[in-house]
C-alpha cells in the first residue's frame, strides 16, 4: 500500500511519462491510484510538469487503456490513454503508451487525440499489425463508452477522488506481479 511509481513507456521501451502516485485501493473496475496536485511528472529524462489539480488514475486488470479522472477546476474531466495492459512489478505499474487518447472535456466535448502520432509511430516504431488493430478497436470502444458515460466513465471515480480517499491497511494488493514485456 502507499506510494507507487507510474511508468508509461513507448513501444520499444523508451521511457515516456513517469511520476509517483498513491495506491488507494481496488474495485470491480481495477486499481485506483491518486496523483496529488503538485506532483512532478517527467517525460523521459527531459520535460517536467507539475500536476495542477488532484486526479485519480484507474488501471484496469486486463484492458488496453488507463484512465485519468481530473478534479475541478481542470477543463479535462476524463483522459484515457490507449496502452498495453498495465503490468505490476512490486511498487511500479508499467504499460506501453500507444499514442491514441480519448478525452472528455468538462463541457462535454469528446474527441480522439494523437491520430497523427499513432500513424507516424506505426512506421517509425514498427508497431505490429496486432497492436495497431488492438489500439484502434480500443479507441473505438472508448469513444463510445466515455461518450455515453458508461462504467467506469460515468462517476465510478468520484469516491476515489474525495479528500477522504487515502490508502487503508486492509486494502488488497493489486495482485501478483506480471512481467513487463
Amino acid at each position: 500500500m502507499g506510494d507507487i511509481e507510474i511508468v508509461y513507456r513507448k513501444y520499444g521501451g523508451k521511457l515516456h511519462w513517469h511520476h509517483p502516485g498513491t495506491l488507494l485501493g481496488e474495485d470491480e473496475h481495477g486499481v485506483w491510484v491518486a496523483v496529488a496536485r503538485g506532483t512532478i511528472a517527467r517525460k523521459g529524462d527531459e520535460l517536467t510538469i507539475t500536476w495542477p489539480n488532484d486526479s485519480v488514475i484507474l488501471f484496469p486488470r486486463s484492458a488496453w487503456w488507463t484512465a485519468t479522472f481530473h478534479a475541478p477546476p481542470d477543463r479535462v474531466e476524463v483522459y484515457v490513454d490507449v496502452t498495453t495492459v498495465p503490468e505490476w512489478r512490486d511498487a511500479q505499474i508499467t504499460m506501453l503508451d500507444l499514442d491514441l487518447d480519448v478525452i472528455r472535456m468538462r463541457d462535454g466535448r469528446l474527441f480522439l487525440d494523437d491520430e497523427d502520432e499513432f500513424a507516424e509511430h506505426q512506421l517509425t516504431l514498427g508497431y505490429p499489425s496486432s497492436i495497431i488493430r488492438q489500439a484502434e478497436e480500443t479507441a473505438h470502444w472508448l469513444l463510445q463508452a466515455v461518450g455515453r458515460h458508461q462504467d467506469p466513465f460515468g462517476g465510478a471515480h468520484a469516491r476515489w477522488l474525495t479528500a477522504d480517499s487515502r490508502p487503508h491497511p486492509d486494502t488488497p494488493s493489486p495482485g501478483p506481479a506480471r512481467p513487463v514485456q
